[in-house]
């Protein structure tokens, strides 16, 4: 469908620390944020629905809350999706070009030649990316579409993801009378809201550091060339706190919040921190580089893992722009530098660019990944209403009918 000016997207983060709806206005140089609604995530865990009824009470306040800030009644929107189900390949295509100069229909073809690769039957296809096109053996085309050739090629990154995921997102949104424009890859998403065109061309990564899950989107040449997700994220922190002080998860999340940094290098040595007790006890006087070291062991191993699939994609050597880091863990005292420890490369905090309006409420990089459903659907303007392919699964009753009908 084709964006028009003054248009109303709606983008819904359904994370597993929280859930935010974000409501845009289209206008002439971009798009407006002119509504925001956030509350704790239930129902969610490691970027998966868990409870499909808890998820909905809170995307119904989200969408409320959005609704009474941009004054608009709200029908669609754009989710995020993320979990360690999440997979990225690479692939060609190939297309002979009928009329001499290629057009949209050679364009398609040449994509739906790289479409078929096998994937699992429980697999989606949620984005098919041309990275670049290949005319009569002429390459790095980012639009061949009215050039004189015969051969088109084309290179894709698909990411796939879980039907069954896709399918509770869904029926989630439907539940609160709302329906999916889209599903997008929140590391795709965050990538458009915190990258410049620069940094894209050059290569980098983002790694979108969330409460449940980490995701990870590698850029080379102008394209996304890898796309991973990690089950582990932030809230791992707040249960090794929890673990460490002897203390509540609400409490352990609160001294993350309040008094978290991810180097011990990066605390004074005479900063001290109150830690409540339970059972009425006195709250206890604790060196805040307590908590930064109970930080930094966790992070440091989740930065690892993260640098770990850069490497293993084949990329690391190809994005000299480095790391943009970004998600809601981000903001943490130190992080950045402690990302850059690790891989060794220059790391820089990520945040939503390029909306106006109430952009000051959004420039965190907690609201990466809602931002960016706005900015990929003003970007990439052929969205689809959201249909989940149909389960390839035979039941055994069905395989005898067929074997009985070709037999008889």
């Amino acid at each position: 469908m084709a964006l028009r000016h003054n248009e109303i997207l709606v983008g819904l983060d359904v994370g597993s620390t929280k859930i935010s709806a974000i409501v845009g206005e289209l206008c002439s140089d971009g798009v407006n944020i002119i509504g925001i609604g956030n509350h704790a995530s239930k129902g969610v865990s490691k970027g998966m629905l868990v409870n499909i009824d808890a998820a909905a009470e809170v995307i119904q306040k989200a969408i409320e809350d959005a609704e009474v800030m941009s004054g608009c009644d709200i029908s669609n929107v754009l989710m995020s999706i993320t979990g360690g189900h999440i997979k990225g390949i690479n692939s060609e295509g190939l297309a002979g070009v009928k009329q001499q100069e290629v057009d949209d229909a050679d364009i398609a073809q040449a994509i739906e030649s790289a479409k078929a690769v096998a994937i699992p039957n429980d697999r989606e296809f949620l984005h098919v990316l041309p990275q670049e096109y290949i005319l009569d053996g002429h390459t790095g085309i980012a639009n061949p579409k009215g050039m004189a050739g015969v051969r088109l090629e084309t290179r894709v990154h698909i990411v796939t993801g879980s039907v069954s995921c896709a399918q509770n997102l869904v029926k989630c949104a439907n539940r609160c009378k709302l329906e999916v424009s889209d599903i997008i890859f929140s590391g795709l998403a965050s990538s458009e809201a915190v990258l410049s065109p620069d940094e894209k061309e050059l290569g980098c990564a983002v790694i979108d550091l969330g409460g449940g899950c980490t995701d990870i989107a590698v850029w080379a040449k102008g394209s996304i060339v890898h796309t991973a997700s990690l089950s582990l994220g932030a809230n791992l922190l707040t249960t090794d706190i929890g673990a460490g002080l002897h203390i509540p998860l609400a409490e352990a999340e609160r001294l993350k919040l309040n008094s978290g940094c991810a180097m011990v290098s990066a605390v004074g040595p005479d900063e001290i921190i109150h830690v409540p007790n339970v059972g009425g006890r006195e709250p206890r006087k604790l060196p805040k580089r307590v908590i930064a070291d109970i930080i930094e062991t966790r992070l440091e191993e989740i930065f690892s893992f993260a640098f770990r699939e850069i490497d293993n994609s084949g990329y690391r050597d190809k994005i000299p722009s480095g790391i943009v880091l970004t998600g809601g863990a981000a903001i943490m005292d130190a992080a950045p530098e402690l990302c850059g420890r690790v891989t060794g490369l220059p790391v820089r905090r990520g945040i939503p660019i390029g909306v106006g309006g109430m952009s000051d409420l959004v420039r965190l990089p907690k609201s990466a990944t809602a931002v960016g459903l706005l900015l990929q659907a003003t970007r990439h303007a052929d969205l689809r209403l959201f249909k989940p392919k149909e389960s390839k699964g035979v039941s055994l009753r069905e395989r005898l009918v067929s074997w009985l009908k070709e037999i008889i």
